[in-house]
Parts: structure tokens; C-alpha cells; sequence
């Protein structure tokens, strides 16, 4: 609860920071772009948010931002001449996912209501027009960046230029799939957790209070100490069984016990708010017992004999048939990059590996299958896994044989940037652009601000 506690005062902190300079200097102009213009209030509150994440000050940030946002005015202006537009329902989606992130980090829509002084959907209204340019830019960029092609005569160009002395090197790396098989209690085992459930159930039915059984009985750590109340949330910010429940109930009715994989629940709707529901509940989770460990080692055991003895199947089959990761079952069980998602690489640094699963690969030859072994989560689950120790890439200076994928994502990468570049250094000649004086030392606005005999707005 402490490391909560002191990212809800970070928030307070922004907020009221943010609030208190969108008083002082709304009306003050730090930029204009075309007809658009960027307000000292603007940059005060991004500059929260640094401020908030636990960044130094830095004089330097609002220039950044500054830059930032009049890079944003520039490809909203010219989208609105290429007729480059977003739908309203994907300005609503990114709405709401950010604000659900902020009444996450505020402890509830309540709390937050309280930090900005408004309610949600006022704060919604004032933001949304603002999301939507950022939007707007994004996909602008996109669309000048759309014919962006790296051939391999680029890469290897690209590689070439490079120093020799400034080559960088790649860390030792590995491919590496796991079938993962979690401890599952049997419907015996789990009754007692029902049970338990139920009893407290009845207890409020009976006239119980509901939050201070929730503080002494819950086990969702969070909520808890709030008399087991989520605040106000949609859909989307529950698992589809507790969504369910949710909202189905009128008002004041307490739900049956129900599971999810977080364990056996019951909640009570408080208030409805169109589509957003303010409830509470209670959660009793189920021990994992010795036995159930004991059976998904069995099982296991008995899969690794499917694939070494009797090999009856490979291993990206057994997989997606037995292993409880979602995250990597569909993809042969192969494990993906953290830090590289979106490109869903399989090749991850050692240093980047769960260090349980390094350790054990370490020990691994090239093509070999591991033995199930106990792991342990950093959520403290257990549970038993095979590993498959696809390739290995030792540490090195990067090279066109071994690093092409890295080099090219690279190589497109240089290739947009100087095509984004070469646009914008374009527009701002065509565009009035006007910077206060505030900014104009900063090192990365130098060149913005159109010269005052040739100045004129422009659409």
C-alpha cells in the first residue's frame, strides 16, 4: 500500500500544480501555428506530468514540449488539407483509456473528481478536442511516412556509413519457449473458498455491514481498505464475469457468489451512471494446495514423455494444446521481447530474461527440451514449466549476417526520421509560425519562428 499511496500524492500533486498554473496563465500565448496556437497553460501541464513521474526539473522540458506541440499544430493543420481525419468513436476509445488510467492512479473516479474539481465527464469534454489533434497528427505522419521502403541495398548502405568504432554491440540473446502448467484446484478444494464466500454473503444479507467485512475479509489488496468500493468503472475495466454482474444489477442489490481467475467474488451495484457503473466487493482467493501442485506435475511429466520418449507431438503443438500462458501458447510458446512487442521478436537479451529461466537455459543446449521444474512468479504463483532452448546468439559487435532485422529497423527508422525531416523543414517555410520570446533561446526552436517581413497565416 505505501508505493500507491505515494503515487496517489504525485497525482494530487499534479493536478493541483496543473490547476493552479492553467489560472495564472491561461490567456498567455506561448505559440501559434497557421491559425492555431499553443497556450502557456498547455505546456505548464505537460510539464506536471514530468514533474509528477518523478522527473527532475528542467528548464529544457518546455522547450521540448513547446517543439512537441507546435509539431502536432503543424500535421493537424496540413490534415485538415489532405482531408486526413479520425473517427469520433477512436477519439472516445483513447479518452477513455487514459481516463481510466487516471482514476487508477487517483484511487477512484471520487478521488479524482475531487483532484480536478470537476467531474469526469466535464473533464472529458475539455480534453477530448485536444486528443483528437493528437490523433489527427499521429495519422498525418503516418500517411507522409506511408511509402517509406527499406530495400536491403539500404541497409546494407546504411551499415556501411556507420564507424567502425561506433558499431553497437548486441548482448548475448536467446530464443526460448515454455509450456507452462499451473496448479488447478478440483472442484472439492475449491468449495471451501465458496463457502467461505457465501457465508459472508449471508452475513451482509443479514445486516452486516458490507465495507467493514470487506476491510477485515477481502483479499483484493487494493480495494480493501476502501470498504472492498472500486469507485465508478466501465466495462472494459473488469473481467467479462465480474463486468457481467455488474451490470445486470439495479442499484443497492448485492450479486451471488461468482468466480473469476482471481478467485470467488461477490459485489454490490451502489450507482448507475449511463455507462458507468460504482460498485464494491468482496474477494476470497483460493490457496493452492500441495496436491494441486502435485497434479500439474503429473501432467507435466507426463507431456515431456510425449515429447522426448514417446514423440508423439513437437513442441509448438503441445503448446498450444496444455499450456496455461496465453501470452505464449498461440505462438508456439516461444516467449517475446519485452522491449520489442510490436515486432513480436522471439530473440531476448539474457539480461532481460525471467533470471529463473536464464539459469536453466544457461545449462541448455541448442534444440534441447528441459525437464518440468518448479517456478515461481514475481506474483509469488507457482508453477511447473518445459523449456525449449530454440537458438542462442552470443555477444558481439553488430554485423549484417547475424543483426539484418535489428539493422534494418534501424535503417527504417533513419529513413523515416529524414523523411519527417525533410517535410517538416518544407512547411515551416510555407507556414507562419510565431514563438514568444520565452522560447526563442531554446536550442530546439531555433528556425521555428517565421521572419517578420515575410510573415503571413496561412490556413
Amino acid at each position: 500500500m505505501r508505493k500507491f499511496g505515494i503515487a496517489l500524492l504525485s497525482f494530487a500533486l499534479f493536478i493541483s500544480a496543473a490547476n493552479a498554473q492553467q489560472k495564472h496563465t491561461l490567456d498567455k500565448i506561448a505559440g501559434v501555428v497557421g491559425s492555431r496556437i499553443v497556450l502557456q497553460s498547455d505546456i505548464e501541464l505537460k510539464y506536471g506530468t514530468y514533474l509528477a513521474q518523478g522527473n527532475p526539473p528542467s528548464p529544457d522540458i518546455k522547450c521540448q514540449i513547446l517543439q512537441s506541440l507546435l509539431t502536432q499544430k503543424l500535421l493537424a493543420q496540413q490534415a485538415v488539407i489532405d482531408s486526413v481525419d479520425v473517427k469520433d468513436d477512436e477519439v472516445d476509445a483513447d479518452v477513455d483509456r487514459r481516463m481510466r488510467g487516471m482514476i487508477q492512479r487517483a484511487g477512484g473516479q471520487d478521488r479524482l473528481e475531487q483532484f480536478l474539481g470537476r467531474s469526469v465527464i466535464q473533464y472529458k469534454d475539455e480534453i477530448r478536442p485536444d486528443i483528437k489533434e493528437g490523433l489527427v497528427a499521429q495519422k498525418m505522419q503516418q500517411k507522409i511516412t506511408s511509402n517509406v521502403n527499406t530495400t536491403p541495398e539500404d541497409v546494407k548502405n546504411f551499415f556501411n556509413k556507420i564507424p567502425k568504432d561506433s558499431l553497437p554491440s548486441f548482448n548475448k540473446e536467446v530464443e526460448v519457449g515454455e509450456i507452462q502448467f499451473d496448479p488447478k484446484l478440483n472442484p472439492a478444494e475449491k468449495e471451501v473458498y465458496r463457502q467461505k464466500a457465501e457465508e459472508l454473503r449471508t452475513r451482509i444479507k443479514n445486516g452486516e455491514d458490507f465495507a467493514s467485512l470487506a476491510r477485515l475479509y477481502s483479499q483484493d489488496a487494493t480495494s480493501a481498505p476502501q470498504g472492498g468500493d472500486l469507485g465508478f468503472n466501465d466495462r472494459t475495466s473488469f473481467v467479462k464475469e465480474f463486468s457481467a454482474m455488474a451490470f445486470k444489477l439495479k442499484p443497492g442489490e448485492i450479486s451471488p457468489v461468482f468466480e473469476t481467475d482471481f478467485g470467488f467474488h461477490f459485489l454490490q451495484v451502489i450507482e448507475r451512471r449511463g455507462e458507468q457503473v460504482h460498485v464494491r466487493h468482496i474477494l476470497i482467493q483460493p490457496v493452492i494446495t500441495q496436491a494441486s501442485l502435485d497434479r500439474s506435475k503429473a501432467k507435466a511429466d507426463s507431456v515431456y514423455d510425449q515429447l522426448m520418449h514417446n514423440k508423439t507431438i513437437d513442441f509448438s503443438s503441445a503448446a498450444a494444446f496444455y499450456s496455461d500462458n496465453k501470452d505464449t501458447k498461440y505462438n508456439g510458446g516461444m516467449l517475446l521481447n519485452a522491449d520489442n512487442v510490436e515486432a513480436r521478436s522471439t530473440y531476448i537479451p539474457t539480461d532481460k530474461l525471467d533470471p529463473q529461466i536464464a539459469l536453466t537455459t544457461d545449462t541448455m543446449k541448442v534444440g534441447t527440451i528441459s525437464k518440468p521444474q518448479l517456478f515461481t512468479g514475481q506474483d509469488g504463483k507457482k508453477s511447473y514449466k518445459i523449456l525449449y532452448l530454440k537458438s542462442t546468439t552470443n555477444a558481439h559487435k553488430a554485423n549484417l549476417e547475424q543483426d539484418y532485422p535489428k539493422i534494418k529497423e534501424y535503417a527504417t527508422n533513419d529513413k523515416i526520421n529524414r523523411t519527417l525531416s525533410e517535410w517538416f523543414q518544407k512547411r515551416r517555410k510555407e507556414t507562419f509560425i510565431k514563438v514568444d520570446p520565452q522560447y526563442q533561446s531554446c536550442p530546439s526552436l531555433i528556425g521555428w519562428s517565421t521572419p517578420e517581413t515575410t510573415a503571413q497565416v496561412k490556413p
